[in-house]
């Protein structure tokens, strides 16, 4: 049977905007109402404005992180803007933290709400501009954005720098230097040579090429074979070693996506078609060691494993019953880190996404899965009693979410766990010592090479000091270093840290 106040997606549009001229562009907020006002089509319920209670938006990528700020206005109240500009009258506006976690962070909190009575229908929506932005920026052009709606914003989630100090000072401040490190972790437990893990990586995303070319809305709908992924050239030049461009995410994006959820009983009274209804059966919401130099492993998650079993015990599944995977997508390593802890085989047959992932369907900044989930209903509806898994991620596989789906109803009371329960089997896991002040020899534990448009510019290793096999994270400008790291096989390697002027810490190898 199923409770009436069971939470249900009924309803969600995606937009993507391409446009040169950034005077034309639509802005985020605007961009919001396009998708939104598709999603209220596709409940086929022409009036659901005058009833939605609660306006949930992503955070835009301007709002988040610390730091310093693009120079555009913010708007003070993006979910009032959004509910302003489609008559949305006396709704609660929430508006979510910082993370590309947040849209399944809020689709559970909301669906929890739901199914506690704090509300009845719910819209959930997301947008980045970041393309015209940075095209408006580069021309000179103020795009006027911005503007205080009024009302009061609840604040969902809360705001918390990636890392320490020292991790950041030494590159960990940006994901394009922090996945890597966890791929060469990654290829050392595959046992992989260098050549041998490029080709595999190449091979990896191969397939998410082609979802995106068929995808109508991708960023990039071009498929790209697994040398082409690969191989560095002029156009796919080394980013963060050894990931290639094509290996990235793309944020340069317009793109907006939006999710229309209520209980079952409004969906029942709205005479909502059954096939169009697709139900949440298992979440849950979950954060790694948040440091990344003080995790206990940097080629596996725990906090992915024990999310998924949660998930996977709310809705009485199993990993071999889903059809249809999202997995978070930014760079190779959350995809294997994700497939390694949910017990998806290397040999699976069935794609890891439904979009095309951040790298080709676009990286929407924090909203890239509410496309996934959006993407993830079409296929669901598409083919009656299926099963889809979307994972989500925030800052440098630290925040985590998860969300199981189907169009067969949820049957029972409709309960999520608190997060709070299980986080403590992450929290209270033993972790490594860091030396912030590291001097002598050491071994390497994982590194990268942060590349300009020009070529290796930085090294970036963290190791364990032989003396107390304290962790340590150091840099190196050194070109003869900066060859061997990408050309060499480095892991295990010996190696010397010291430190100098301005408290960082250099290495040399040996």
């Amino acid at each position: 049977m199923i409770n009436p106040r069971t939470p249900v997606l009924v309803g969600s549009g995606q937009v993507t905007q391409k446009i040169n001229n950034p005077s034309e562009a639509k802005d985020p907020i605007d961009l919001m109402r396009e998708s939104s006002l598709m999603a209220i089509k596709d409940t086929s319920i022409e009036d659901l404005s005058d009833y939605i209670d609660s306006v949930v938006t992503v955070r835009f990528i301007f709002d988040s992180g610390a730091g310093s700020r693009p120079p555009f206005s913010i708007y003070k109240n993006p979910p009032k803007s959004l509910a302003d500009r489609l008559g949305i009258k006396d709704a609660k506006t929430f508006y979510g933290p910082t993370g590309g976690n947040t849209p399944q962070y809020l689709l559970n909190i909301m669906a929890e709400k739901i199914s506690q009575g704090e509300s009845d229908i719910v819209l959930l929506s997301g947008s980045e501009c970041f393309s015209t932005m940075k095209k408006a920026s580069k021309q000179g052009i103020k795009t006027g954005w911005g503007e205080d709606s009024g009302g009061n914003r609840i604040d969902l989630g809360y705001e918390k720098a990636g890392g320490t100090d020292n991790e950041m000072k030494h590159g960990i401040a940006f994901p394009v230097n922090v996945y890597p490190l966890f791929e060469t972790a990654i290829r050392g437990r595959m046992g992989h040579s260098i050549e041998e893990h490029q080709n595999y990586l190449g091979e990896l995303f191969t397939p998410f090429t082609k979802v995106a070319k068929a995808h109508p809305n991708a960023w990039f709908p071009i498929e790209r074979s697994a040398n082409e992924i690969s191989t560095v050239s002029e156009v796919n030049r080394y980013i963060g070693y050894p990931y290639t461009k094509y290996m990235n995410a793309i944020m340069e994006v317009d793109q907006a996506s939006s999710l229309i959820m209520m209980t079952e009983e409004k969906a029942d009274y709205f005479s909502i078609p059954k096939e169009k209804r697709i139900y949440l059966h298992g979440c849950a919401d979950i954060n790694e060691v948040w440091n990344v130099t003080e995790r206990p492993e940097l080629h596996r998650s725990k906090a992915i494993r024990v999310m998924g079993e949660k998930a996977f015990k709310m809705s009485g599944w199993n990993i071999d019953q889903i059809d249809f995977f999202d997995l978070y997508s930014c760079f190779p390593s959350m995809v294997e880190l994700g497939r390694e802890a949910l017990d998806i085989g290397r040999k699976d047959p069935r794609n890891l996404t439904v979009t095309g992932g951040l790298p080709y369907f676009g990286g929407a900044g924090n909203n890239y899965v509410t496309h996934s989930i959006a993407t993830l209903m079409d296929k669901l509806r598409s083919k009656p009693g299926s099963k889809g898994l979307c994972t989500s991620n925030g800052w440098f596989a630290t925040k985590h979410g998860i969300g199981l789906y189907s169009s067969e109803p949820f049957e029972g009371e409709w309960k999520r766990e608190d997060p709070k329960i299980y986080q403590q089997d992450i929290d209270l896991m033993e972790r490594p010592e860091v030396d912030e002040e590291p001097s002598g020899d050491g071994k390497i534990e994982t590194y990268t090479v942060a590349n300009g448009r020009s070529g290796p510019e930085m090294g970036i290793v963290i190791g364990r000091l032989n003396s107390t096999n304290d962790r340590f994270i150091a840099i190196t400008h050194k070109d003869s270093d900066l060859d061997s790291l990408i050309n060499e096989e480095c892991l295990e390697r010996d190696c010397k840290v010291k430190q100098v002027d301005g408290g960082f810490s250099i290495v040399n190898l040996k």
